[in-house]
């Protein structure tokens, strides 16, 4: 299985590792039982993702995809953070195996249920902006 040298990048030098100390959201989303796990945290102020971090317990893409998934939300608006899709995230670390796709849809799935989190901390309820966060299916093991 050969990663390119983006994936390999991000994932020896992991950009906005660690947990964040008072976030305006938190995500969750994986499974530890299947290998993959994320924790999300953003920053939010005046609509805008002024800080955002990661922590992911899984393999190297894993960990690549949630390091450039916080990239390219970094200094976006919600709306915008919610626009990024899993396929982006892929075609911004040049590609994945495709036994390692799931590890982009883990980094989406982090991002819409860290915004979730920020909208329920604000009483909104996050459904109809985010829309429904399904379980990941590589997780069904």
């Amino acid at each position: 299985m050969a990663y390119s040298a983006k994936v390999m990048d991000h994932f020896s030098n992991p950009r906005n590792v660690g947990e964040m100390k008072d976030p305006s959201g938190v995500g969750e989303v994986g499974n530890p039982k299947c290998g993959d796990f994320m924790r999300m945290f953003l920053k939010v102020e005046n609509n805008i993702i002024t800080d955002v971090s990661f922590m992911t317990f899984g393999c190297g893409a894993a960990i690549a995809t949630s390091s450039m998934a916080t990239e390219m939300i970094k200094g976006k608006s919600i709306d915008d953070a919610l626009k990024l899709t899993n396929k982006a995230v892929m075609e911004a670390l040049d590609g994945l195996p495709p036994v390692k796709v799931h590890c982009s849809v883990l980094a989406e799935q982090a991002i819409k249920s860290a915004v979730a989190d920020y909208y329920r901390r604000q009483g909104i309820d996050p459904t109809p902006i985010v829309g429904e966060i399904p379980e990941c299916e590589a997780c069904h093991v």
